[in-house]
């Protein structure tokens, strides 16, 4: 399996490039923006990329979602965003950005598979109402979810923009990620990665 992340853009967002193999065909997670830093991970090992996945739909997470001509997928809650400047947050820095490519949306226990790679949608809303995690269930043992911007190493997502919930984002995660196998590795939005057992013991929103 493949598995290579890429820092792009001001808010050094974490963009996921996932494939079964060399020459094969590839997931990208959250390309928001640099296509060619992501178009050059994809060139080194021969990817030919097969659909895009937001987490959530603000600009810095969904930026270069139209540079690579395929399929965008997203939680239905949060669709709305990316054809909406105003809600996706680019145009208050005066870049107002709108995503052309096909949008198709995503709910609770959707899954996601290309080639031996199979992907189930945890809803976690609270950063954004539609925000989601992608927990790995193929190649089966690969104890890996990517959080978006929910659950971060020794941290959570803000709640404080349009649609944020705190205690709504803190119960999700307590549900839906913190109950998952404690060497689960998290990938998340931002920063490094972590796994479960960190969180549950280090992370300072649910020590109690």
């Amino acid at each position: 399996m493949i598995l290579e992340s890429v820092h792009v853009g001001a808010m050094d967002v974490n963009c996921y490039i996932l494939a079964s193999s060399e020459g094969s065909k590839a997931i990208i997670i959250d390309p928001g923006a640099q296509e060619r830093r992501i178009q050059k991970v994809l060139d080194k090992h021969k990817l030919t990329p097969a659909f895009i996945v937001n987490t959530h739909g603000h600009y810095d997470h969904i930026g270069c979602d139209d540079k690579f001509g395929v399929k965008v997928y997203v939680h239905k809650l949060d669709s709305e965003m990316l054809k909406n400047p105003q809600l996706n947050f680019s145009a208050f820095f005066s870049i107002p950005y709108s995503v052309n490519s096909e949008i198709e949306e995503l709910e609770e226990g959707s899954l996601l598979e290309l080639d031996d790679l199979q992907l189930k949608v945890l809803h976690i809303p609270g950063h954004s109402k539609g925000g989601i995690a992608l927990l790995m269930l193929k190649p089966e043992g690969s104890n890996i979810v990517f959080t978006g911007d929910s659950l971060f190493r020794h941290s959570i997502g803000r709640s404080d923009l349009n649609g944020g919930n705190e205690d709504l984002l803190k119960k999700n995660i307590k549900e839906k990620l913190l109950a998952l196998p404690p060497e689960t590795i998290v990938y998340p939005g931002h920063g490094d990665s972590t796994t479960i057992s960190e969180e549950i013991n280090n992370n300072p929103f649910f020590l109690l």
